[in-house]
């Protein structure tokens, strides 16, 4: 086995190794507002479930060279924003929302998605996705190396879901109609794959 410690790798090299291992992970396309009213809608893949008791997910959102992306920044301004669960239906468009945009640009000028009101929230959600949480922050944490704050780390509580009725069945999720995408290393998107399933030990 190789060892590695993380200390004598680059950030770049840290991170080709992480999104290499953790894998597939689910995205989220979260949509921001700023205060001047611009829409921001974004994809990240260091995103999970924390607690169901509250219902909490984590976004965490990587800084470039310090500077602190519209997402996170709407997030700690507006104390809230929408994640949708992407999907084979809005995957191509979720990509094209990675584009490197001015903050006073929304990625709605290159993607083709659709706002709709959210109920809970301010921020509108995407028609597009099947599965939308209206979220408030929970809490924000700096993410340092030494004293420079490197990522903006959120715990998100959901304070709505929004289901698309297909693929709601009897209180929970067809992961078939659903079709969920995950992300891998560098360009590469997974599909879901074969299901089993394994009794837990009594």
């Amino acid at each position: 086995m190789k060892e590695i410690v993380p200390a004598t790798l680059t950030q770049q090299e840290n991170y080709k190794l992480l999104i290499g291992s953790i894998i597939p992970r689910p995205v989220a396309l979260v949509t921001t507002q700023s205060a001047q009213g611009i829409v921001n809608v974004a994809p990240f893949s260091f995103f999970n479930i924390v607690s169901s008791n509250p219902p909490v997910v984590s976004l965490s959102v990587q800084r470039k060279n310090g500077i602190e992306k519209d997402t996170a920044r709407n997030l700690r301004e507006q104390g809230e924003g929408v994640i949708h669960i992407l999907d084979e239906e809005n995957v191509f468009e979720a990509n094209e929302t990675a584009a490197n945009l001015a903050p006073e640009e929304s990625e709605l000028s290159v993607a083709k998605l659709t706002l709709v009101p959210s109920s809970k929230v301010l921020t509108p959600g995407l028609q597009e996705a099947k599965v939308r949480f209206e979220v408030s922050v929970l809490e924000r944490i700096d993410i340092k190396k030494e004293e420079t704050v490197t990522a903006d780390f959120f715990l998100l509580q959901i304070e709505n879901y929004v289901i698309a009725e297909e693929v709601y069945e009897d209180g929970k999720i067809n992961p078939h109609k659903l079709a969920p995408v995950s992300r891998l290393a560098g360009q590469d998107y997974s599909k879901l794959g074969e299901i089993f399933s394994l009794a837990r030990p009594k």
